[in-house]
């Protein structure tokens, strides 16, 4: 029995990134020999087992055939004859492929059949062999490494590869939760641009997200939008989500925030008269699809139907503030609605020449709900129930409470700014 380190931790180990998780294969083994050593099975479609101290995983040597489409279309075959030449051989990317091990005066040794520590230092994403074209999540998983390596390219003939692959149909039968994991994965990484960089360059993202993939080559008012490229525009408010550190809902919120200029008339371009509404219900057909989580698809619907209107804040009404935070559910959900203003910040500051621009819209949005927030409206309705009132009636008493409250804060701004 031989095992080793392989995978993600031999190549971050490498490049000097911090190791977080660590995989290991066995070379020689049997599943009856591991669990007489106390390893515990958790594999269900081939031999993984957890280490009975670390618990960490520990996968037999094995080889993989193609029985089918999708990624789900495989037989695999696990015996203690799998070298661990063959189990690399399977592998998605050549910098994913090495192994190491350490002998017995603790030197490390690596495994490198597939020279893939050359292409770490070469930067350079290349796929192992041609079975790569067997598991169309490779696809994916080549467009999230592009997001995380930003100085990484992907290899002409992986790039070609994956066209094919493309072109063959094998994106087609994905499952959709395969897709938004990888897809989440991709959004949270260093430089998500990249991500849909490559899925457009080799027509993946025309199978897996057309609303995305159409938004390139629609023109926008320069004015507003010095970019002017919608498709460019959309990069650079995710790069600067990145950049700004926001969770998974906020990315998502700003990778569906504008899908609505795909379906701008030609006539009207390069305005996008009711965008907002188009882009809330072209944001509901991506969320089913993909089966995306509660929280990210009703985040994403309010930054798509409201996005204008909080850039726009700071010219309204205390009573269309009001509004426009009860629109949001920003007095029962006030962490989501401060989600949704890193979006809308995330959205103004991603557009050229404007990164490092304030936006103070956020901080005074925030205020404004403090200011509602204050309003104690159990004494307004107790108030309103001693005159009989009920209902509707106390709702609205409620509802102009917080007006006036608005309504005294932006007096208090206002006279807070007089010279």
């Amino acid at each position: 029995m031989q095992i080793y380190m392989v995978g993600g931790a031999v190549r971050d180990k490498l490049l000097g990134r911090p190791v977080n998780d660590h995989d290991w294969v066995v070379v020689g083994a049997t599943p009856e020999q591991m669990l007489a050593q106390g390893y515990l099975p958790v594999g269900r479609d081939f031999p993984v087992f957890l280490h009975p101290e670390t618990r960490e995983e520990y996968a037999l040597a094995r080889t993989e055939r193609k029985s089918g489409r999708g990624y789900r279309g495989f037989v695999v075959q696990s015996s203690p004859d799998v070298t661990l030449e063959e189990d690399l051989s399977r592998r998605d990317l050549t910098i994913n492929s090495i192994a190491s091990s350490t002998d017995e005066s603790g030197a490390t040794r690596l495994f490198d059949p597939y020279h893939g520590e050359k292409d770490l230092h070469e930067r350079v994403l290349r796929h192992v062999t041609d079975a790569f074209r067997e598991d169309p999540v490779r696809i994916l998983r080549v467009a999230r490494f592009a997001a995380r390596f930003t100085d990484f390219t992907v290899a002409p003939e992986t790039m070609q590869l994956m066209r094919e692959m493309v072109e063959h149909g094998e994106v087609d039968h994905l499952v959709p939760e395969r897709v938004w994991q990888e897809l989440a994965r991709g959004l949270m990484e260093e430089k998500p641009s990249r991500m849909f960089e490559v899925l457009r360059e080799c027509g993946a993202l025309q199978v897996l997200l057309p609303e995305v993939a159409r938004l390139w080559g629609v023109p926008q008012r320069a004015d507003y939008h010095p970019e002017v490229d919608t498709g460019v525009h959309l990069m650079m408010v995710l790069d600067m989500a990145a950049r700004l550190s926001a969770p998974l809902t906020v990315r998502f919120a700003c990778l569906a925030h504008d899908l609505g200029k795909g379906t701008t008339p030609a006539d009207v371009l390069p305005r996008h008269i009711d965008h907002e509404t188009r882009s809330a219900e072209l944001l509901k057909d991506v969320a089913e699809r993909l089966r995306v989580p509660v929280d990210c698809r009703e985040t994403a619907d309010v930054v798509a139907r409201e996005h204008g209107h909080i850039h726009r804040s700071t010219d309204l009404s205390a009573a269309a503030l009001v509004r426009l935070l009860e629109r949001c559910d920003a007095i029962r959900k006030p962490e989501r609605f401060a989600e949704i203003l890193l979006a809308c910040e995330c959205d103004a500051r991603g557009r050229l020449g404007f990164e490092e621009s304030a936006y103070p819209q956020r901080p005074r949005l925030l205020a404004v709900l403090a200011a509602v927030q204050s309003v104690v409206t159990r004494e307004i309705a107790a108030q309103a129930a001693a005159r009989g009132q009920s209902g509707p009636q106390v709702g609205a008493l409620i509802h102009q409470a917080r007006v006036e409250a608005v309504a005294q804060w932006l007096q208090t701004q206002a006279h807070g700014a007089t010279p």
